[in-house]
């Protein structure tokens, strides 16, 4: 009788001992999957390359969001996360934030994102010249994973913006200048349907009733409208829609446009740098852009224009101008010449 308790008690003991044996990993694992991140602010991670388990960890740890690293790696192990299931991006990691969480924030979804992945504003503005798109590709670079020189080379591709419907001097008229969002590892040709759907979004249909009421074509005729009305005034927007129709009157009549910032674009950029006073020998230069010497608008926008530009210049004012003199602030605006030699004397 007393050896079968003794039996009985070993076979017990033997039973918790084989089940802690089991079980005593996975008590681990949930124990260092409940432990919290040691940032004591609110942290900015960014994952900017695809990254083993380890990599991820050695990063975490030497940016001193976490202290334990094999307990990362051994609990994203379990959850069978690999480099391909890690999302790039960009991640706001909270004080004590719980390392299950953290990983679980980094998963990949369906929609390739991270599931704690949050969105960076991008915002490009002051855009001017022939290398307008360079710029552009510049300042977007600034806030997302690709490099400014890949969506460069990707923007000045004839297969890029014959896609969209744009020829290489129009393309500029697809970006319109604004705070957009997106996610961090956003790359060039995602980036380029982005300003191709907010484009589209733009051009409402009552916008593009209103070209034709203006005697204008196309969305890019109007951008390079308006591109030309702010480099003529950058600073006072009461003025936009009295140069746009002044420059459709001109159009109207046949008459040249006569703008300087079109004949300046032609210039390589740092060409007129010093020059204080534009003179006759300045717009005597051939190119499709000086409207001294061509008829109409330019091939395509001088510079990169927001929303508002766009829409004064959609809508003009009612007024009968043919002439306007600058004196760096504002304009005077005439009808005729007399009146505007009379604008230059004062």
């Amino acid at each position: 009788m007393k050896r079968n308790k003794i039996k009985i008690l070993i076979a017990v003991v033997s039973a918790f001992m084989l089940l802690a044996i089991i079980l005593l990993p996975k008590i681990k694992l949930y124990f260092a999957s409940e432990s919290f991140t040691i940032n004591k602010k609110e942290r900015v991670f960014l994952i900017d390359k695809k990254s083993t388990l380890k990599q991820l960890a050695a990063k975490l740890s030497d940016e001193k969001i976490i202290d334990d690293e094999e307990g990362f790696v051994e609990i994203g192990l379990y959850k069978g996360l690999d480099k391909n299931k890690i999302a790039l991006g960009k991640y706001i990691i909270s004080p004590a934030t719980k390392i299950k969480d953290l990983l679980n924030g980094f998963t990949k979804n369906s929609k390739g994102n991270g599931n704690a992945e949050v969105e960076v504003a991008i915002t490009f503005n002051n855009c001017k010249g022939m290398y307008q798109l360079d710029q552009l590709s510049k300042k977007v670079s600034e806030t997302i994973l690709v490099d400014s020189s890949t969506l460069s080379s990707y923007l000045n591709n004839p297969s890029t913006y014959s896609k969209y419907g744009f020829s290489k001097e129009q393309f500029p008229a697809m970006f319109i200048p604004n705070t957009y969002n997106v996610f961090y590892d956003t790359d060039e040709k995602q980036f380029v349907e982005k300003m191709a759907k907010e484009f589209k979004k733009f051009w409402t249909p009552e916008r593009m009733e209103k070209l034709s009421e203006i005697n204008l074509s196309s969305p890019s005729e109007l951008y390079t409208l308006a591109s030309m009305v702010y480099m003529e005034q950058s600073r006072k927007e009461d003025e936009w829609s009295d140069i746009s129709k002044l420059y459709l009157n001109r159009m109207e009549i046949n008459m040249k446009l006569q703008s300087d910032p079109t004949f300046v674009y032609c210039w390589e950029e740092d060409s007129l740098k010093g020059v204080t006073r534009l003179l006759y020998e300045h717009r005597d230069i051939d190119c499709a852009y000086n409207t001294y010497k061509m008829k109409g608008l330019p091939p395509g926008p001088i510079c990169l224009v927001n929303a508002r530009v766009l829409e004064a210049s959609l809508n003009p004012s009612d007024v009968n101008y043919l002439y306007m003199y600058g004196d760096g602030t504002r304009h005077y605006f005439s009808r005729n010449y007399s009146g505007h030699i009379r604008n230059t004397r004062k």
